[in-house]
């Protein structure tokens, strides 16, 4: 990893990009979500403070435990002035997300345990389905998947063409 003088108060997108491990297209990205910020040279060049590289390990730790970038945006938005997340930061928000991150354990431990239950093509048709349709609470409304919302009857026009007897089926 190349080791940048602490001189150099600004950083390059490359130089950002390779600190951290996010790709330049990443740090784009980010940038576009408001999760970091850079000003431009007379050049149009991106430059970033140093402490833009904490923030970055910041969004990108809390990506890796499944925390969406709309939470991670919210959260660094509730920091004072915009400053860099500190470790009391980290922890304070982690131990709020907690709760979220034990129910998409659960979730995905109820879908590993019936994942043999699954009819294998894709569409979760079964009438009871222990993935799509916990506790068949769909079973009343008739075969098929029910999680999408119900289809307005077509306007007249020219005819779909048909996909097989799956059609109905957008899993």
């Amino acid at each position: 990893m190349p080791k940048i003088p602490e001189t150099i108060q600004e950083l390059t997108v490359g130089q950002v990009a390779a600190r951290s491990g996010a790709a330049v297209s990443a740090l784009h990205f980010y940038e576009s979500k408001g999760l970091i910020s850079s000003r431009r040279t007379s050049g149009n060049q991106r430059r970033y403070t140093r402490d833009t590289l904490r923030r970055v390990a910041f969004v990108r730790a809390a990506q890796r435990v499944g925390i969406p970038l709309a939470t991670i945006r919210e959260a660094l938005a509730e920091l004072p002035e915009g400053r860099t997340p500190t470790r009391e930061d980290w922890a304070r928000l982690s131990e709020a997300w907690r709760a979220e991150l034990d129910e998409r354990i659960r979730q995905l431990n109820r879908l590993r345990d019936h994942l043999t239950d699954c009819i294998g093509c894709g569409c979760l048709s079964l009438d009871s389905c222990v993935l799509s349709n916990p506790d068949d609470a769909f079973g009343d409304r008739g075969a098929g998947s029910r999680l999408l919302p119900e289809r307005q009857p077509r306007t007249p026009g020219p005819p779909r063409p048909s996909t097989g007897p799956n059609e109905e089926c957008r899993a």
